[in-house]
């Protein structure tokens, strides 16, 4: 059996009602991530939403802002740009942008509600290399749909 080790997550309230990110099972890959403030988002409509938090990202990681499969499924909620990308030098407020695809139902966004998730992932350097052709793979160019519809 292979133990886990934590990895630090600096985590700064930017305001005292901010609800530090939890996981609700240890082994849980994402934090939530809570709202800071009430809002209304209307069908069709997104939202900026805050968190009230900022974070410090452990060296070589990155911070992926994905929605909460519940609020999908329950009420059409989605995040704009999913993944959110939070880069290590980023020190400001994480904000989340809502999407409500409901074309009927406003969805209201209430403070201390679970709105998304924050995956800390290792990031390797990376050195682009310009080349003039790639090695050959049995996929090659098949993309969108390549694999087949079922």
């Amino acid at each position: 059996m292979t133990e886990r080790h934590a990895t630090n997550l600096k985590v700064q309230r930017l305001r005292p009602d901010a609800v530090l990110p939890t996981r609700t099972h240890s082994e849980d890959a994402g934090l939530d991530l809570s709202a800071c403030e009430a809002t209304t988002i209307g069908p069709g409509e997104r939202a900026l939403v805050a968190t009230g938090l900022a974070v410090e990202l452990p060296k070589g990681h990155v911070g992926l802002v994905v929605p909460r499969s519940g609020l999908a499924l329950r009420h059409g909620i989605s995040l704009v740009n999913t993944p959110g990308v939070i880069d290590e030098g980023y020190r400001g407020e994480v904000r989340v942008i809502m999407l409500n695809t409901d074309r009927e139902q406003p969805f209201t966004v209430e403070v201390g509600m679970r709105i998304a998730q924050l995956l800390v992932m290792p990031v390797p350097p990376v050195e682009v290399i310009e080349v003039t052709g790639l090695t050959e793979s049995a996929r090659g160019e098949g993309g969108f749909g390549s694999s087949g519809l079922q």
